[in-house]
């Protein structure tokens, strides 16, 4: 199992670094296919359709305009951020008229919660993931400011493990994940601020136009990791929530797209704020 585990992780890295560098296009198109797998892994953890359906019209739904999301993301992104703003906020006020609509005309076959779980899932997956685009198409210098979401995420993860090992002691949230500990959290949080400094001096400041305070990237590493360790703990809720120990097994020794990007769905958004906020209020952030 470890053997499986450790290939497949660094087959799921080389193929992300691939794709992020590349960005553009192809970008766009893996994060659609990524968002649309991640999508049907939370509407079935969710039981959006019925017991046996192979599909149903709230999930149709979600994957049609989870389709329409990324295309008009696409074609907005390269008219600037405001565009793109402005086409996201309009997409997700159609989609959830289009729920409204499908709730409606097979009513009484799904019930409100059921739809809203369809609605929950989209605002979840595709559209949170959408951040990693903007991020790496959005902003200049992207093709490197879109590593700190991982450095967030995976990076925090990985120091919360080995400072949990090391020093766990007090269980965090031993209902919802017992071998977390508040001194692993702590190490996560205080080691991806450390990543965060250490890269913003070797690379961002050094490789871009973008000059960036260490004691900014260093709060936004923090901030960072403390949203991804609670992503990473809201996708156990749901799994707890609906008795299921995966959301796949698209991965192998890993799981499904949620088990293995809870933290980088949440991260994503963080992170692109965080530096997007900084760019707005100073030339130097």
């Amino acid at each position: 199992m470890f053997r499986t585990r450790l290939l497949s992780g660094i087959l799921l890295v080389v193929i992300a670094v691939a794709v992020l560098m590349k960005g553009g296009a192809l970008l766009a198109t893996v994060l659609f296919l990524v968002s649309i797998i991640a999508y049907r892994e939370l509407s079935k953890a969710c039981k959006i359709g019925k017991e046996g359906e192979i599909t149903c019209p709230p999930e149709l739904a979600g994957c049609v305009m989870t389709l329409v999301y990324y295309g008009a993301l696409g074609l907005a992104a390269a008219n600037g951020l405001v565009t793109a703003f402005s086409v996201m906020f309009f997409v997700i006020v159609a989609a959830f008229l289009v729920f409204l609509f499908v709730y409606v005309f097979t009513f009484p076959k799904y019930h409100a919660n059921q739809i809203m779980s369809a609605m929950f899932s989209f605002l979840y997956g595709p559209v949170m993931l959408s951040f990693l685009y903007l991020l790496r198409e959005g902003l200049d210098d992207g093709v490197y400011l879109v590593w700190f979401v991982f450095l967030a995420s995976w990076g925090s993860d990985t120091c919360a493990y080995c400072v949990g090992v090391l020093f766990g002691k007090h269980k965090m949230t031993p209902k919802l994940s017992p071998k977390k500990s508040v001194e692993g959290a702590v190490g996560g949080i205080v080691g991806a601020a450390l990543l965060f400094v250490l890269y913003t001096h070797f690379v961002i400041n050094s490789y871009t136009d973008m000059v960036m305070s260490l004691p900014f990237a260093a709060a936004l590493g923090a901030v960072g990791a403390l949203i991804s360790m609670v992503g990473d703990l809201a996708a156990s809720a749901v799994k707890r929530d609906h008795e299921i120990k995966d959301y796949g097994k698209l991965i192998p020794g890993h799981g499904g797209i949620m088990d293995r990007f809870d933290s980088v769905i949440v991260a994503a958004p963080i992170v692109f704020a965080g530096i997007f906020i900084g760019l707005l209020l100073s030339t130097k952030v």
